[in-house]
């Protein structure tokens, strides 16, 4: 219910008192409301105040209050704008009902109306219209469509946005990479320089020799002999010519070139051979790879070593690739064995790690591709694999160790190198293939040591359809059948082949005798040597005589051979915890988690000259508690500094 407050004032001069009273009661409500004008105090002041004539300033409320039946009346549902329009009686509408603080000079800063009634002065105080409780609404959604419009604004400056040119990002990619160079060559940082590599493979695809020419116009003068070994390597020799003649005849000036780093003329380099080998151009990358080594031979610089051991990379990829082909005698790979193993030398006397790293898994795999295991073996004992090597460059020389201590009957070792071969493996799609080729290997290791892999390794994503051929061969040994995994042998040979494993599975047929042997030992007490023949496939009794006791001898079996008889018999198993066997078990297992946790301090990354800072410190600190001690014992400290006074002791 609509609250009304009546205040009756007579016109009569007569009753002083209570005009004035009334006078004060408005002027104390007017103050408390916060007001422009306040009521006067004074009896003189109430007496000029009943002599003029009937005047009220009405603000806030008191705009609301007076103006209500207008606004009930005019404004209805429509809503009204915050002193926008003008309104009957200059009050605005009725939502301004609180005003704090008005601003002087504005257009409610202070609002007068006059009424000159003959009888008393009526003051009615109503409710807000609704007409101001719709006026919200609408602004909000005005506010609304406001963001809606800013929003579509917005998406069509962003449809109107140009698509970028994928050449000229290139060209732009490849300008910031030689800011990168110059920081890395200025705080002696690898840091930057292997962010550059890393940036190579998203550029990669736009890479083309107009893309290259532009790029060492811009950094080149004319008569830079690197400018023109780059441009004459991908067929761009009159680039600089075309470059002028599009030069605007107004530009007169020349432009100033600085000086070129080493380390951006090299990744340049890198650029034209990784072009060569994109397009197919084996022979022509060959003969830019094996001039680019021999100019960079005569650098003697650590922040390239990075990229001189890229240079190498596609120096030795290229060789491979031309014929005649590897295991062949007289293979191009061997041409290229003089200048590795000469800038091997030259990169051990240098301290040089990423390039002595990768020299090293070029030999190894150089040496494999022909099958010269001998030359690789003494390469691996001659040579100790530098500890700081990276990742990447580690996993490839366990794999290629592992490979050579297969072949060289070593299974043990091998194992081990494999296994740290596929932990340390990249985990990324574009790397899944060494993942892959490492774990074939390792299959074949473990069933050569005569233990039977995870079935659970054959179901991860990247493994399961590139170790289905391995899959069955396991299936095959496991059970101990010996026309099973004949069978599987020939039917996947040249899946075998082209992996690098046929000759270590040939090995295998022994390792499935032994498995049903095993088998057998297992599940008979007795058996005599005809029904192992039957069983296995062999053609003599004395061929399976011969195998089991070999079995025996090896400890695949506990079992006894009688001769007489003819016959297998085996033991009673024991209880496999009263062995040493659950010892060495677990000791392998700790051995691993050690080994692993011991590699990993070893890749951890930290700040250049970090320990300088501790240094200091520690040196401070130690200075710190000299002066502590020599006061200590002068006796200058007082009782506050020795720890308060303990008179309350």
């Amino acid at each position: 219910m609509p609250v009304e407050r009546r205040s009756l004032r007579s016109n009569s001069k007569g009753d002083t008192s209570s005009s004035t009273n009334g006078e004060k009661a408005r002027s104390n409500s007017n103050s408390t409301s916060g007001k422009d004008k306040a009521a006067p105090t004074t009896r003189s002041a109430a007496n000029k105040a009943k002599s003029a004539p009937a005047k009220k300033t009405v603000t806030g409320k008191g705009a609301s209050a007076s103006n209500s039946n207008n606004n009930s009346t005019m404004s209805g549902d429509q809503p009204q704008r915050n002193g926008t329009d003008p309104v009957e009686n200059g009050a605005n509408r009725a939502e301004d009902v609180e005003m704090e603080e008005d601003t002087p000079g504005g257009p409610t800063s202070s609002i007068q109306t006059s009424r000159e009634h003959d009888g008393d002065q009526m003051t009615v105080v109503v409710p807000p219209a609704k007409g101001a409780r719709l006026s919200g609404q609408d602004n909000k959604k005005d506010k609304e469509e406001d963001v809606a419009m800013e929003g579509s604004d917005e998406k069509d400056a962003q449809a109107e946005e140009p698509e970028i040119d994928p050449r000229a990002k290139a060209v732009q990619d490849i300008r910031n990479n030689f800011g990168l160079l110059e920081r890395a060559v200025t705080h002696f940082d690898s840091r930057f320089t292997l962010r550059v590599l890393r940036s190579i493979s998203s550029m990669r695809r736009y890479i083309s020799p107009d893309v290259l020419a532009e790029v060492i116009v811009d950094t080149y003068a004319s008569s830079n002999p690197t400018a023109a070994f780059l441009l004459e390597a991908i067929g761009k020799s009159d680039a600089f010519e075309a470059a002028s003649s599009k030069m605007d005849v107004d530009s007169d000036k020349p432009k100033a070139f600085r000086e070129i780093l080493p380390e951006v003329d090299t990744y340049l380099s890198i650029l034209v051979q990784i072009y060569f080998y994109d397009q197919k151009e084996t022979q022509l990358g060959a003969d830019f790879s094996s001039k680019l080594v021999e100019r960079l031979r005569l650098l003697n610089r650590r922040t390239l070593d990075s990229l001189i051991a890229r240079v190498y990379f596609y120096f030795s990829l290229f060789y491979e690739q031309l014929a005649p082909l590897p295991p062949s005698s007289s293979a191009a790979v061997i041409q290229i064995r003089r200048p590795l193993l000469a800038a091997l030398r030259t990169a051990v006397l240098r301290k040089d790690v990423d390039i002595q790293a990768t020299v090293i898994t070029l030999l190894l795999r150089n040496y494999l591709s022909t099958s010269h295991i001998a030359q690789a073996d003494l390469l691996i004992a001659h040579n100790e694999f530098p500890a700081a090597a990276s990742n990447n460059q580690i996993a490839r020389y366990l794999y290629y160790l592992g490979r050579i201590r297969a072949i060289q009957l070593r299974y043990s070792e091998a194992h081990d190198h494999l296994t740290g071969a596929t932990r340390k493996s990249p985990t990324s799609h574009s790397a899944g293939g060494f993942y892959q080729v490492s774990m074939k290997l390792l299959v074949i290791v473990d069933l050569l040591m005569g233990d039977i892999p995870d079935r659970s390794i054959f179901r991860q994503p990247p493994l399961e359809k590139a170790l289905h051929p391995y899959f069955l061969l396991v299936r095959a040994v496991s059970t101990g059948d010996l026309d099973v995994f004949l069978n599987i042998v020939d039917t996947h040979g040249a899946t075998f082949r082209k992996d690098g494993t046929y000759t270590l599975i040939l090995r295998l047929r022994q390792n499935v005798i032994k498995t049903g042997i095993r088998v057998m030992s297992i599940a008979y007490s007795r058996i005599s040597l005809r029904d192992i023949c039957l069983r296995l496939g062999l053609h003599s009794e004395e061929s399976a005589e011969y195998i089991v006791a070999k079995a025996i001898r090896d400890g695949v079996i506990d079992a006894t051979l009688d001769h007489e008889q003819g016959f297998m018999k085996s033991k009673d198993a024991g209880d496999i915890y009263l062995t040493s066997e659950p010892g060495e078990a677990f000791h392998a297992r700790i051995q691993a988690c050690l080994s692993l946790h011991d590699e990993s301090v070893k890749a951890m990354r930290f700040p250049m000259n970090q320990h300088r800072l501790e240094l200091k410190n520690a040196q401070e600190a130690r200075e710190r508690e000299r002066e502590l001690v020599k006061e200590i014992q002068e006796g200058d400290m007082d009782e506050d500094d020795a720890g308060g006074d303990f008179d309350g002791i």
